[in-house]
């Protein structure tokens, strides 16, 4: 049989250090390769629409906002697997590329607010379609109850981490 990646690693540590228990690298290091491969896959419909992981990622949080299609700087934060401090690179991008604008909030002219523009919101909604559908492909590899399984055990383990709010 075969070995993977992640089984040869395993079986050299093993031997070269047979005092630890590497058998965490079973499930952590094949997350890690997967989410590796995973992460280049999603980033081919990205680059398909001129956006990076990280401009992607605020466009749609943005669109999730629903109309009028804006938050904070600070709420995309929140709202986005992108740092506060990454915030503003993606932001200024995208607004030199036309697909956001910044301006004072409606309520409060000392809170700037960032929101979709036309084109923006196109792009958005061209590049989310093409993303489901690139998820659905990929998620296909699992039969439906294991990739419900997964979900359920993937869920329970992040809580660990990041307790919902």
């Amino acid at each position: 049989m075969e070995l993977d990646r992640v089984a040869r690693i395993q079986a050299e540590w093993a031997r070269e250090r047979p005092d630890l228990d590497v058998s965490p690298q079973g499930v952590i290091g094949r997350l890690h390769r997967l989410a590796a491969v995973l992460t280049e896959q999603l980033a081919v419909v990205y680059r398909r629409h001129g956006l990076g992981e990280g401009e992607f990622d605020v466009l749609a949080a943005l669109r999730r906002a629903g109309a009028p299609y804006e938050r904070a700087p600070g709420e995309l934060a929140q709202h986005t697997m992108v740092t506060t401090g990454a915030i503003t690179k993606r932001i200024d991008r995208l607004e030199r590329d036309g697909l956001v604008t910044r301006r004072p909030g409606r309520d409060d002219g000392r809170r700037r607010v960032v929101a979709l523009t036309e084109a923006g919101k196109r792009v958005i909604d061209q590049a989310f379609t093409e993303h489901m559908a690139n998820e659905r492909q990929l998620l296909d590899a699992l039969d439906a109850a294991d990739a419900a399984r997964l979900e359920q055990i993937l869920t329970a383990w992040l809580a660990r981490f990041e307790p919902p709010r």
